[in-house]
């Protein structure tokens, strides 16, 4: 039987909504994490991320827009570690029902422990939460996402499975371009002070010393006393440079670099992106973008 133009053109709209294909909504907690998602999810995911670029997910608090961007959600993403307190909470005010991701599941993570010289120490949470900053964990992170939007979407599994092999690959490619920039470096230049202890994964997978003016959770200021003592440190170890960070206020790193006479090496970027067009855009242009900046510092003189 031959259709006319005009019943053709009933049967179309008179198709069920579930035939088209749809988009999973997906809130994640911070710009970094949304990234990670949208390589692996593609076009097949819509994301909203709590924290965006350039803000600091450690004084995040939950807005009523946020808790209503969870209630619509179909995929709930944080790092855990600690890192979203409030996630339980955001999660049941909203009556969340969907797929929920923990990005950092199955890492071995580091204890949180901030030391300014030897002898002080201050503990703020069980773990260190930026897991992130090693590129062997960013992996084990794709692979966790790839597995929870499987889970909200099997339907979409071998696109899922190939975007996330994909970018893996790229991540591989990048650990390998970090380790090449980083190791000519002679170790004994290998040292540098950041805003907050955010970079303690960098420092172990690539084998530098990074020190901090504040802890893993930055609730407190550093003292005076804090202060001197890591200016001690600075000098004695002949540490060469220090290093800004995008969501850290900058005054107590300019006042050590100037107490110690030592040189400011850049911005880096630790919890949070930058803007799109910024140098770190993305995951993978964060990572390269610090690599680079700590390499020129330290290979400088």
């Amino acid at each position: 039987m031959r259709l006319t133009r005009r019943a053709a053109l009933a049967l179309l709209l008179a198709a069920p909504a579930s035939a088209q294909p749809t988009q999973k909504r997906v809130v994640a907690s911070f710009s970094i994490l949304a990234d990670m998602i949208s390589r692996v999810g593609e076009s097949r995911v819509t994301i909203r991320s709590l924290a965006g670029p350039d803000q600091d997910l450690h004084s995040y608090e939950p807005r009523p827009s946020d808790i209503q961007a969870v209630a619509q959600a179909d995929i709930m993403a944080i790092n855990g570690l600690g890192l979203e307190g409030w996630a339980d909470r955001i999660a049941a005010a909203a009556g969340f029902k969907g797929t929920a991701i923990v990005a950092s599941k199955g890492i071995p993570a580091l204890k949180s422990a901030h030391t300014h010289a030897p002898g002080q120490a201050h503990a703020h949470g069980a773990f260190d939460p930026h897991a992130w900053q090693d590129v062997a964990n960013a992996r084990r992170y794709v692979a966790n996402i790839r597995d929870g939007l499987i889970k909200a979407d099997p339907a979409n599994t071998a696109a899922t499975t190939e975007a996330a092999a994909r970018y893996t690959a790229e991540l591989d490619a990048l650990d390998a371009e970090i380790r090449a920039l980083l190791g000519p470096i002679p170790r004994a230049r290998r040292r540098a002070v950041t805003s907050h202890e955010a970079f303690a994964y960098f420092a172990d997978a690539y084998d530098i010393d990074m020190l901090a003016i504040t802890g893993t959770w930055r609730d407190a200021e550093p003292s005076a006393r804090e202060l001197a003592a890591l200016a001690a440190q600075i000098k004695r170890q002949n540490i060469r440079a220090l290093f800004l960070e995008n969501t850290s206020p900058p005054a107590s790193l300019r006042a050590l670099a100037s107490e110690t006479k030592t040189t400011i090496g850049g911005r880096l970027y630790s919890d949070a992106l930058s803007a799109p067009t910024g140098p770190a855009g993305s995951y993978i242009a964060l990572m390269r973008h610090n690599a680079r900046t700590i390499a020129a510092a330290l290979a400088d003189g």
